[in-house]
């Protein structure tokens, strides 16, 4: 049996599935209480109802990023794994990050299902699961402090703390897409030299295009009055670089 049909086997769904039925289940109560809540406190059916449409509506799309990434990782980590860290609380740059981080580090050349092994699987599982716990754990022990902050007067110690996490927040993303821009210009000069453009150049390429996408939907959410795209951007821009590779790969 190949390590992808281990992967993809019935107990490996009936795990992750119950995970997945025992969170939605969760949301479900969850749901039915706030209604509850809604009408004890006299508010309008018909405009609660509308506001559950609104929500579904605006987190159809945004999902579809999630699904790109069940189906990228599933290649290599079978349907189950990505499923319920994608479903539940995993990240779409996080997952694929730490997984091809992971890889590396055990000797794969690449997160591919050729040179996975149960040894490799076992490890990448275990930093994916690992390394994101930490937020749960200080959001649990710390959260409660630090949201004491954020109430406070935006000349004191509330705004400091709130000017500290939007500064560290966007630190902590230019610092990926640092990295992630870098590994790609290493690509392309892992050849004979950058003006031969020996090495692979389709990363840095849709790197830039799904760049440009996401300019292009914050300048129409911000300055067309479109704020409804800003929901979408993410998605839309993964789907434009998808695209951008496949046919950058027919042409090149």
């Amino acid at each position: 049996m190949s390590i992808l049909s281990q992967l993809n086997s019935p107990p490996i769904y009936a795990v992750c599935g119950g995970i997945v039925a025992f969170v939605a289940v969760i949301c479900v109560i969850f749901m039915v209480r706030a209604w509850r809540a809604g009408v004890a406190l006299g508010m309008d059916k018909a405009k609660m109802r509308r506001v559950i449409t609104a929500s579904v509506t605006f987190s159809a799309l945004p999902s579809v990023g999630i699904l790109l990434g069940v189906i990228a990782l599933s290649g290599s980590l079978g349907t189950p794994w990505p499923w319920l860290r994608l479903s539940v609380v995993g990240a779409l740059h996080y997952e694929t990050q730490v997984a091809q981080t992971a890889a590396e580090q055990v000797g794969m050349s690449s997160l591919s299902a050729a040179e996975m092994t149960p040894r490799a699987f076992t490890t990448i599982a275990l930093l994916m699961s690992a390394c994101i716990m930490w937020g749960m754990v200080l959001s649990a022990l710390f959260s409660k402090r630090y949201l004491g902050r954020l109430g406070g007067s935006s000349s004191g110690r509330g705004g400091a703390a709130a000017g500290f996490g939007d500064r560290a927040m966007t630190a902590m993303f230019v610092g990926l897409i640092c990295a992630y821009v870098g590994s790609y210009v290493g690509t392309l000069v892992s050849g004979e030299g950058l003006f031969a453009f020996a090495g692979d150049w389709t990363p840095l390429a849709v790197a830039a295009l799904s760049g440009l996408a996401m300019a292009g939907c914050l300048y129409l959410s911000e300055k067309k009055g479109m704020a409804w795209l800003e929901s979408f951007s993410i998605a839309g821009s993964m789907l434009v670089g998808m695209a951008g590779a496949v046919l950058l790969r027919l042409w090149a």
